[in-house]
C-alpha cells in the first residue's frame, strides 16, 4: 500500500463500505451517512490495526484475569494541585487526556506550564499545529517557565509526528491541537471528522503502545461540544472541559470522563499576569459576602467531584409586563426552574405565574445537581417577598413534585464545609441531619421534611 493509501467511504449507520462518495448508501438506504476511512488490510494479514482501534498496539494475547497484575496506577504530578484533582490525583503514563474550551479560555497556557514542570522529571515534547515557536517561547517567557529542557515541535503530519516521537521517545506528549493534525492516509482538509478520527487513533494507537501520556487539545463549537466526531470522545481516556468567560479572572476544569478518577471533580484557576494560579479555597470566589442583607440571596453546598463548594444562589422576581413572564437561569437547568415554581405554587400557595424569574449560580459555576432546589425556592420567596434571609444561613435539598424535602448525598459533608466557613445556621433535609452522636460544631440544624415548614422563614 502507497504512503497515502486507497480511500474507502464507510457508512455510518450499516458499516457497508463503497468506493466512490454517494449522497445514499446502497445497502441500508440512509441519506448523507458516507464517511471518508482509509482503506487498510485485515490485522491478521499484515499486522496492522484496522482504523480506529484503540486496544493494545502489541502482543495481544488471552489472559486470565487472575493473572493480571491489579495494582493501582503510578500517578506523578503535573505541579499544579486543581489539575491533579481532576485527573484523579495525578498523570498516569499511558493514559489519553482531552482538554477542550473556547479560545482564548487558556488550554494552552495550562498545558505549558504544566509540561514546563513535567519537563524537569520527564522527556517532554510539546507539538504545536496553531502557534509558531517564537510565539510558544514568548508565552513560556512571560509566564517565567524555565525554557532548558522544554521541547517544541511545530507539525500538523501526524505520521511524521509519530516517527519523531520514535526518535525522541517522550514520555509526556501535547498535541495543540488535534484539529489541525492530518494524516496522509485520508484526502479531506484538516479538522475533517475523519481526519479527526484517524489522526486521534493513530496518537492514541502510540500513547498505549509506548506508555507515553498524551495530552490532545480540542476545540469547541458554539454548543459548548468538542468539535469533530463524538467518538473521538471515546477513543480517550479522560475528557476536560475549561470553563469561564475569557474576559473574566476565573476558569474552571471540569472531569466528564475519566477512567482514572471521579466524574465531574472541578478544578479552579485564576487567570493572572503570570498564567494559571490554582485556587485551594473555591468557596470563597463564590460567595459574594454582602454587607447587609439582600433579599434574593442564599447560600447553598453543592458537591463537585470529591469535593462541596459553598456557592451563593441569586433570584430576582419582578412584575411582568408582557403576556408570556420569563424565566431565566444561568448555571442552573432552566426547565428544573419552572417546575420548582409551580411546586411553590400548588403546595406553598405562591403564585408567580404573573411575575419574572431570574436565577443565577454567583461566580459562572454550573450547578448539575438537585441539592440546589430548595436554595432556588428560597431565594426566589425572599425576592418576591422582598425579605433579606439571614447572612449566616445556608441551606440545600432536593424538593420532591409532592412538596417532600428530600435528602442529597453526602449530606454531613455538606454542613463540615459550612461551619468551616463560619455560618451558624442550616436548613437540610431531616435524613441529612448528622447521626446520633455527632454533630457539627458552631451550627445550629433544623431538619425539614416538607416545603410548608420553611415557609415562614422568609
Amino acid at each position: 500500500m502507497s504512503s497515502k493509501g486507497r480511500t474507502l467511504y464507510v457508512c455510518t449507520e450499516c458499516g457497508a463500505q463503497a468506493n466512490k462518495w454517494a449522497g445514499q448508501c446502497g445497502d441500508c438506504g440512509a441519506w448523507n451517512c458516507l464517511q471518508e476511512a482509509p482503506a487498510m488490510p485485515p490485522a491478521g494479514k499484515s499486522g496492522i490495526k484496522p482504523a480506529g482501534y484503540t486496544g493494545a498496539a502489541v502482543g495481544s494475547e488471552v489472559r486470565i484475569l487472575a493473572e493480571v497484575d491489579a495494582t493501582a496506577e503510578i500517578r506523578q504530578s503535573c505541579g499544579n494541585g486543581e489539575l491533579d484533582r481532576v485527573l484523579g490525583g495525578g498523570l498516569v503514563q499511558g493514559s489519553v487526556t482531552l482538554i477542550g474550551g473556547d479560545p482564548g479560555i487558556g488550554k494552552s497556557t495550562l498545558l505549558l506550564q504544566a509540561l514546563a514542570e513535567l519537563a524537569t522529571r520527564n522527556r517532554t515534547l510539546y507539538v504545536s499545529g496553531e502557534e509558531s515557536p517564537q510565539q510558544i517561547s514568548m508565552r513560556a517567557q512571560r509566564l517565567s517557565l524555565s525554557r532548558d529542557r522544554l521541547r517544541l515541535l511545530p507539525e500538523i503530519n501526524v505520521e511524521r509526528i509519530l516517527a519523531i516521537c520514535e526518535i525522541e521517545q517522550p514520555q509526556v506528549v501535547v498535541i495543540d491541537s488535534i484539529q489541525t493534525v492530518f494524516t496522509e492516509r485520508l484526502q479531506s482538509a484538516p479538522g475533517s471528522v475523519a481526519q479527526v478520527r484517524e489522526s486521534a487513533a493513530q496518537l492514541v494507537r502510540y500513547a498505549k503502545g509506548s506508555g507515553a501520556a498524551l495530552f490532545l487539545v480540542g476545540h469547541v463549537t458554539k454548543e459548548g461540544a468538542i468539535a469533530g466526531p463524538r467518538v473521538l470522545e471515546h477513543m480517550v481516556d479522560t475528557v476536560l472541559y475549561f470553563e469561564g468567560d475569557p474576559g473574566g479572572q476565573l476558569r474552571v476544569l471540569r472531569a466528564v470522563k475519566n477512567r482514572y478518577g471521579p466524574v465531574n471533580e472541578l478544578g479552579v484557576f485564576a487567570m493572572t499576569e503570570r498564567g494559571l494560579k490554582e485556587v485551594s479555597n473555591p468557596s470563597a470566589i463564590f460567595l459574594s459576602r454582602h454587607d447587609t442583607p439582600v433579599a434574593g440571596s442564599v447560600i447553598m453546598v453543592t458537591r463537585e467531584g470529591t469535593r462541596p463548594l459553598l456557592v451563593e444562589i441569586q433570584a430576582l422576581v419582578d412584575e411582568c409586563h408582557g403576556s408570556n413572564p420569563r424565566r431565566v437561569t444561568l448555571g442552573l437547568e432552566q426547565n428544573r426552574l419552572a417546575m420548582l415554581l409551580a411546586v411553590l405554587h400548588r403546595h406553598g400557595g405562591v403564585a408567580m405565574y404573573d411575575q419574572d424569574v431570574y436565577v443565577n449560580a454567583v461566580g459562572g459555576v454550573r450547578i448539575n445537581e438537585t441539592a440546589a432546589d430548595l436554595a432556588v425556592l428560597l431565594a426566589a420567596l425572599s425576592s418576591f417577598r422582598d425579605r433579606p434571609l439571614p447572612t449566616d444561613l445556608v441551606v440545600f435539598g432536593e424538593v420532591g413534585l409532592a412538596g417532600e424535602i428530600r435528602p442529597v448525598p453526602n449530606g454531613e459533608e455538606r454542613l463540615r464545609e459550612a461551619a468551616k466557613h463560619g455560618f451558624k445556621q442550616a436548613i437540610v433535609p431531616r435524613a441529612n441531619l448528622p447521626r446520633r452522636g455527632s454533630r457539627v460544631e458552631g451550627l445550629e440544624l433544623r431538619g425539614v421534611t416538607r416545603l410548608a415548614e420553611v415557609m415562614g422563614n422568609v
